[in-house]
């Protein structure tokens, strides 16, 4: 969610405070919304866009969105490479 930032700042300061941060205990995620997770689900089980946004009740053009966001975040560039990555 973007919040390495202020995790980071928080830790700087109770370490000054001679306190010590808890390890973090929830698993990085990859960083899609829930809109963009499940657009990436449905693609990588071989819908189109057009199929994807009828099912979700969305224009194909805002699937596309969602699909160029998601592959930004997940450093891919292809439907194809989409199947290979765990998209949790």
């Amino acid at each position: 969610m973007g919040v390495n930032a202020f995790a980071e700042r928080a830790a700087r300061e109770l370490h000054a405070t001679g306190e010590h941060p808890r390890k973090r205990t929830a698993p990085e995620s990859s960083g899609l919304t829930a809109q963009e997770l499940q657009i990436a689900r449905l693609v990588a089980a071989g819908a189109t866009s057009r199929e994807v946004g009828a099912q979700l009740f969305l224009s194909p053009r805002t699937v596309e969105s969602h699909l160029r966001n998601s592959f930004r975040k997940l450093g891919i560039t292809s439907r194809r490479q989409l199947r290979d990555v765990r998209v949790a």
